[in-house]
């Protein structure tokens, strides 16, 4: 993670730097990114890079955090449009996907681009935990849990979902053409899962 150095940057040479590191991972693949390229664009000397941060690699998965914590932010917004259902979020998020105009959310646009870059890209990198529990923990009050039998159910169901979306979402940058065959495999795993998790008399409802 980035140092107290960096943290107390003046704001403008702080985004000045991270914008920096972005041009530079949105150029070119993490393994084909230079530092040198990222402190020539920042306008910083070589050795300031390391009073920031350790590595390449520390930098990066310090914006990977970033932009995990923006996406968290707006699936619970999503979730909320919701009431709480989550397999309906799953849908709502793959056809905001689908349908995004580039300009507005650089931060998404900025991401997609490095998953492009970095196909197979192993998301352990910015995830402390299991991505099912952060995010069920993240977005629980907005969650409806009703319809299943117990909590750990429910939170194994929602991870089966995300891993769902993930796939669905990753198989449409891969072949745009194809997104809507995706969206209907996406529908029907999440149907899949519904049947095997929500508790009997609860199917039909969520």
């Amino acid at each position: 993670m980035c140092t107290e150095t960096f943290l107390h940057l003046p704001e403008e040479k702080r985004t000045r730097f991270l914008n920096a590191a972005w041009e530079e991972f949105t150029r070119v693949s993490f393994a084909e990114a230079s530092t040198n390229q990222i402190v020539r664009r920042a306008g910083v000397p070589r050795g300031s890079f390391y009073q920031y941060f350790r590595d390449k690699e520390d930098l990066f998965v310090y914006l990977m955090i970033q932009a995990r914590d923006h996406f968290i932010e707006i699936y619970a917004r999503t979730m909320e449009e919701a009431g709480g259902n989550f397999f309906q979020t799953q849908m709502m998020c793959f056809d905001r996907f689908a349908q995004r105009e580039p300009e507005t959310d650089m931060l998404f646009e900025r991401c997609i681009q490095v998953l492009r870059l970095n196909p197979g890209l192993h998301m352990q990198m910015i995830m402390t935990d299991q991505p099912g529990n952060r995010m069920l923990a993240e977005v629980s009050r907005n969650a409806d849990l009703s319809a299943f039998s117990d909590q750990e159910t429910a939170r194994q169901a929602f991870s089966l979902s995300l891993v769902a979306l993930a796939g669905s979402i990753m198989d449409s940058l891969a072949e745009p053409e194809r997104v809507g065959e995706f969206r209907r495999q996406l529908e029907i795993r999440l149907e899949i899962i519904k049947s095997g998790s929500l508790a009997v008399g609860r199917r039909e409802a969520v």
